[in-house]
């Protein structure tokens, strides 16, 4: 048997079962591993022993033996469809206990294999070479078994018996591409399942003569039904159809891939009519031969809902409108055309029974059902994705539909120009889905006066006006995907429990809003470029005082977009300090940290004395920046000493004891009376002639300096040649504090200096010594070349 491309429909069914199983087993411990796709030619051997479920479809696996799974104990789904295995013994799972899915659909089976030790849940041989059934004995012992594939060229009878015991909800049974070549099939086999699928042969025209009574099947879908052109074409396949009526079970039955002229489809629809099947659905339907016109039964039928997908007419020439009256007036209460190129429909000539009905993806305009009155029983009534325009059309064309409670009429091409008037929705409508539209703000004002769940998600809109007619019934608002640069109040839903508003443009939320409605049960807001700066604080910590049940996504979706530095924190980890967002609190805190600092660093300064070393530190400096804008040469030919000291005998001990050792220990020459007065000469000579070869005069001040009167001299020498040779070379320290009322009256040289004059005072604690020494050697450091012969002098 050659595999067969018209199995999409199959497809879609076992990946749905497949999947619920997924859902069904799948726990924290289970292991999928997904090899499909991999040209693998055998079954890999670096599973894992933990591995519960294998997925190596759409490989090249031509063989299957234990040791390729023998040491997957856990494994409970594999799938090896769309391979090439040839040859299957069963015995392979062994060892395989808790196996219950195995899909070995789509390979080049012919024969297999049994073994009694496996007990399945759902066992798929479907689309494989089988000339019979591939039936053993022992899937009499599949108790559990819930799904089961088979394919064959012919059927027996006897073929089913060892399973004939068994219930199974679901049966797939695909007939080879020779069923019904070589002999009469006659009947099918007795099989006991809720639902059956058949599968005929893809691309040949429907010649079986096939009893399908025998199955206790509710569910019927039969697929690839090919009917030759003519006005008998599907003459077979009606036969078929007829043997139905035995089986009074069957409720539901689905026709799959069906090539048929539009004459034979309303025979098909006719048939069905008349039958005890009240559920009816018709997919993937091409339709050719011409197309002609007759009379339609609707009488005594059990139908409850046809449903229509997927038809493409070849036939270019018919009466739509002829069609259209068929389907308009159906007297069934469900009534689904999906995915055609319908145009229009027409009303129906009389009071419908329609309840539910559901027209999308087709190409209906706005004129559809206009001004229709026996639509009356209409609950549910869906056109999305068609050829709408005008939100207005739609309003008038519910006016009349007195009981029709949800509109879908989203993926449509929908505006509203407020200049378009009143919308005049009926007063029944609960539920509307406007959803990718293109509406702006202006769609608020046309809206069902008691809507209670309202989608209007993938629009244009840019804020919800405050005017707004008031919806106070109005329980769920979607507005996901929009521009909306704020949270909507609830004054105007006062009865809002459900606000759906993430992926909008909503950077600063009102902090209020949760104030404003306090109905809501559930808000997503998330996705939005949220601004963290002060605005959004309160908000976040508002967000904190809310349940996370109410608070959907939260906190993965709800991110800051701006500033930069705060780009992808999440909201919930966003603090800001009250006093960055308080102006006002800032500037008092401000204020007062400084006021506070200020008195500390008066205290301080007052503590530690630290004018003192701010001084000296002022002197120092200047002192260097002098001595590098002197010329060096000139200095080092012109003195002799570093510096001339002049103090009072009562002094003595502090300069021998204090000064002299802190200045000469490194290397500077000091004049000093006792050892540089030159024998011989006056007094006066000695002093002037000190002062002249000294770089410095050191004056060491005291209340004995001001009683001694060569002291006077000396500081009257220096001070003259101060004037006289324009430099700074006084230094004065004060070594005890002076009275001014102290100092003689002629001593006017004394206080001139003293006050005009920056000096330097002798600190009594010994932590400021070496500041101080450091300052006085600074200001008297110079290179000096000859030495200088030693004088003496002494003030008395």
């Amino acid at each position: 048997m050659t595999r067969t491309n018209s199995t999409i429909f199959h497809f879609a069914i076992i990946s749905m079962l497949i999947f619920e199983i997924k859902m069904q087993l799948s726990d924290e411990s289970e292991c999928l591993v997904d090899r499909s796709k991999s040209g693998l030619i055998h079954v890999p051997k670096d599973l894992s022993p933990k591995t519960t479920i294998l997925n190596i479809s759409h490989n090249n696996i031509s063989e299957l033996w234990t040791s390729d799974i023998q040491s997957l104990s856990k494994l409970r789904i594999l799938i090896i469809s769309h391979n090439e295995i040839q040859y299957l013994n069963i015995s392979v799972f062994k060892f395989n206990q808790e196996l219950e899915y195995l899909d070995l659909s789509h390979n080049k089976l012919e024969k297999i294999f049994c073994h009694p030790s496996v007990n399945l849940k759902h066992l798929d041989l479907s689309f494989n070479a089988f000339g019979a059934l591939p039936m053993c004995k022992e899937f009499g012992n599949m108790s559990q078994l819930e799904f089961l594939g088979l394919s064959a060229t012919q059927f027996q009878k006897s073929s089913v018996l060892p399973i004939a015991h068994l219930h199974i909800n679901k049966i797939l049974l695909v007939l080879g591409d020779l069923y019904g070549e070589e002999e009469d099939p006659g009947s099918l086999p007795d099989l006991n399942t809720e639902s059956l699928h058949i599968v005929f042969p893809a691309g040949k025209e429907f010649h079986f003569p096939l009893d399908v009574s025998a199955s206790t099947a509710v569910n019927l879908e039969l697929s690839n039904i090919k009917c030759e052109l003519g006005d008998n074409g599907c003459s077979y396949f009606l036969n078929v159809l007829s043997t139905l009526q035995k089986n009074s079970r069957l409720s539901n039955l689905t026709l799959y891939n069906v090539e048929a002229t539009w004459y034979s489809l309303m025979m098909i629809f006719q048939w069905v009519w008349h039958t005890g099947i009240e559920y009816f659905s018709i997919a993937n339907v091409r339709l050719q031969g011409d197309f002609k016109v007759r009379d339609f039964d609707y009488s005594n039928t059990s139908l409850k809902a046809l449903s229509i997908y997927h038809v493409v007419s070849e036939v270019f020439s018919l009466s739509q409108g002829y069609i259209y009256k068929i389907f308009s007036n159906m007297n069934i209460q469900n009534f689904t055309v999906f995915g055609t190129p319908m145009v229009h429909m027409v009303c129906p000539s009389q009071m419908s029974p329609f309840l539910h009905l559901d027209f999308s993806n087709n190409l209906l305009t706005d004129t559809v059902f206009n001004n229709c009155k026996t639509l009356v029983r209409l609950e549910t009534f869906s056109l999305q994705m068609n050829k709408l325009k005008k939100l207005a059309s739609i309003a008038h064309m519910t006016e009349q539909m007195k009981s029709l409670q949800q509109l879908d009429i989203s993926q449509n091409a929908l505006r509203y120009d407020e200049n378009e008037g009143y919308c005049p929705w009926t007063i029944s409508l609960l539920s509307l889905n406007m959803s990718s539209n293109i509406l702006t703000d202006s769609v608020f004002s046309c809206l069902p006066p008691r809507v209670k769940v309202l989608d209007l998600h993938s629009n244009r809109i840019t804020s919800i006006p405050e005017n707004v007619t008031s919806l106070e019934t109005l329980q769920e608002l979607n507005v996901a995907f929009n521009f909306l640069a704020q949270l909507p109040g609830c004054g105007a839903f006062s009865g809002l429990s459900v606000l759906i508003i993430d992926y909008n443009s909503i950077s600063n939320p009102s902090a209020h809003f949760f104030q404003s409605c306090q109905n809501i049960r559930s808000i997503n807001a998330g996705n939005n470029p949220f601004q963290c700066t002060c605005e959004l604080r309160e908000f976040v910590q508002n967000i904190g005082q809310v349940s996370s049940a109410v608070l959907e996504a939260w906190p993965d979706s709800y991110k800051c977009d701006y500033p930069e530095s705060y780009k992808g924190t999440l909201l919930k980890n966003f603090h800001m300090s009250p006093l960055s967002c308080n102006i006002v609190l800032l500037i008092v805190t401000i204020g007062v940290t400084g006021l506070v600092l200020a008195v500390t660093m008066t205290v301080l300064c007052i503590y530690f004395d630290l004018p003192w070393y701010l001084r000296m530190v002022c002197q120092w400096t200047q002192t260097r920046h002098r001595a590098r804008n002197t010329v060096l040469d000139e200095l080092q030919n012109t003195f002799h000493f570093h510096a001339f000291i002049s103090y009072s005998e009562h002094d003595s001990a502090w300069v021998k004891n204090e000064l002299l050792p802190n200045i000469e220990k490194e290397d500077m020459r000091i004049c000093l009376h006792e050892r540089n007065f030159v024998p011989g000469k006056s007094i006066v000579e000695n002093i002037i002639n000190c002062i002249e070869k000294s770089y410095k005069s050191i004056f060491v001040l005291s209340p004995n300096f001001v009683q001694s009167e060569w002291c006077h001299y000396e500081l009257y020498f220096a001070h003259h040649n101060l004037f006289h040779e324009g430099s700074n070379n006084l230094i004065l320290i004060l070594l005890e504090p002076i009275p001014k009322y102290s100092i003689p009256s002629s001593y006017h040289q004394l206080k001139t200096l003293m006050a005009q004059r920056t000096y330097l005072e002798w600190p009594k604690e010994k932590s400021k010594h070496g500041l101080f020494w450091a300052n006085l050697r600074a200001s008297i450091y110079i290179k000096l070349i000859e030495q200088a012969k030693e004088t003496e002098h002494i003030c008395i």
